[in-house]
């Protein structure tokens, strides 16, 4: 099972030369392929900040026009979910002194306790987290 970082998702998005390499990557792998609710909690976060800013008429609607699209674009992915299991791993993780970001150790909590591979280019913070296996799909 592999699951995807914010990072990596965002180059699926676009029809980058990165972005194809890494979906035939994906393709060639044949291993599921999921996201967690924490990177899809990021990116809409991203899009509604945007689009609650004092913008123009014409601004604010390609804002909302962007918050449809990643909408879309997520309804298609598989999503796993903060369970009581991940929210465990996190706690413990903090309780151990593990002192990375937030949405990356929830992340790496939700892919821990799937036994998944964290799909990531944020491999140095990511290293903290014991047990954690990740690797880094854009280089």
């Amino acid at each position: 099972m592999l699951v995807l970082d914010t990072n990596h998702l965002k180059e699926l998005a676009y029809p980058t030369s990165l972005g194809e390499r890494l979906r035939s990557r994906l393709l060639q792998a044949a291993a599921p392929v999921f996201t967690t609710v924490i990177t899809l909690e990021e990116e809409l976060r991203g899009v509604l900040a945007r689009a609650n800013r004092n913008l123009q008429s014409d601004e604010r609607i390609l804002a909302y026009q962007k918050l449809i699209e990643r909408v879309n674009f997520f309804a298609r992915w598989d999503i796993l979910p903060l369970d009581t299991e991940s929210d465990t791993a996190f706690t413990r993780f903090r309780s151990q002194g593990v002192r990375i970001g937030t949405m990356d150790l929830r992340i790496a909590s939700i892919a821990l306790v799937h036994d998944a591979t964290l799909l990531t280019r944020n491999t140095v913070d990511f290293a903290q987290v014991p047990g954690l296996k990740f690797e880094n799909w854009l280089d």
